[in-house]
């Protein structure tokens, strides 16, 4: 074995020092690679002690990388992309091509796997894998092919991003229980003989989603519900709905087809516009692949489609995103 081999820090260790210099935290840069912030420190210590130089500079609340550190960073993430791309590269022959999307959690539930079906049934050779969790995963290392992202209008999107729709949001319930004649709902006042279900969001991070601020805006503070529960992720606030458990703050383009096949309805005529959206990205390395650009035409198309149907927010109201044929990705 070469000399310098024998020197290497771990790959282990090169992993989690590459995301904890791309992202400037080690709290981020642990729950993305799924460790303890202390075993991730760790081994960044490690990669110092065996350098023999500073790699960051430990501030409070804050990491910086030094100009060793920057430098490292450059050539490690150019090598960990090379050696992803020699793994892929040899697995390929072995493996069924798949399709890998990143979406949140309740995009996915909601409206992404109900018409996984009718992908499948225009590219039944596509084996697509879909990723969904609730941070944004980093495009350029390779792990994902298309990125679905719910957005605001302040974020800086990339130029040539699908948008796809933006959202609008409105009370649903089971249809059965907006008739129920000891509380039939007529106006937002009449909430008070119903429970509401929430989205838990104790750092108010989605204050669009939080029942009091819509009642608030609908002439109806301080209305005191016949009770509540609350949820941590939005498809299970809307399991409950549908189930009959109360009313829940909807969003289309999410609940669609839930109002099409009237599992839900949508007692008052009141609705508005959110500030946010949804955006389609597809993964640089995966830009000249052909059933990537399949699978983004077919995004485009139901996106229109849902659009006309339902009367979702246009696509317009996506930040900073322009419409763009997916054949020039």
């Amino acid at each position: 074995m070469h000399k310098a081999l024998r020197r290497l820090p771990s790959l282990d260790f090169l992993r989690g020092f590459e995301a904890s210099g791309r992202l400037l935290s080690f709290t981020r840069a642990a729950a993305e690679l799924h460790l303890t912030q202390s075993a991730l420190s760790r081994q960044v210590a490690a990669i110092e002690t065996a350098l023999g130089t500073a790699l960051f500079e430990r501030r409070h609340r804050a990491l910086r990388l030094t100009t060793e550190g920057e430098a490292f960073l450059r050539e490690i993430t150019v090598h960990l992309q090379g050696i992803a791309r020699a793994a892929e590269a040899a697995g390929s022959a072995h493996r069924a091509p798949d399709l890998t999307v990143t979406t949140t959690v309740s995009f996915a539930a909601l409206w992404l796997i109900p018409r996984l079906a009718r992908f499948r049934a225009l590219r039944p050779d596509v084996e697509v894998y879909v990723s969904a969790n609730d941070r944004n995963v980093d495009l350029a290392r390779g792990d994902v092919d298309v990125a679905i992202r719910y957005v605001s209008r302040e974020s800086k999107i990339p130029a040539g991003a699908l948008a796809m729709f933006g959202e609008r949001m409105l009370p649903v319930v089971r249809p059965a229980a907006a008739r129920a004649p000891a509380a039939i709902l007529r106006r937002p006042a009449d909430l008070a003989n119903h429970v509401l279900l929430h989205l838990d969001d104790p750092e108010g991070r989605v204050p669009w989603l939080d029942w009091q601020v819509w009642l608030a805006a609908n002439g109806a503070a301080g209305l005191r519900p016949a009770g509540s529960l609350r949820f941590t992720q939005y498809d299970q606030v809307i399991q409950a709905a549908v189930a009959g458990q109360g009313v829940a703050l909807g969003r289309l383009p999410l609940i669609a087809e839930l109002l099409r096949e009237r599992k839900l309805v949508a007692p008052f005529p009141k609705r508005f516009d959110s500030e946010r959206g949804y955006v389609a990205l597809v993964a640089p390395g995966s830009a000249g692949r052909e059933d990537v650009a399949g699978f983004v035409r077919w995004l485009d198309d139901e996106s229109a489609q849902l659009r006309r149907d339902v009367g979702a927010a246009p696509a317009a109201a996506e930040p900073r995103a322009r419409r763009v044929s997916p054949s020039r990705r």
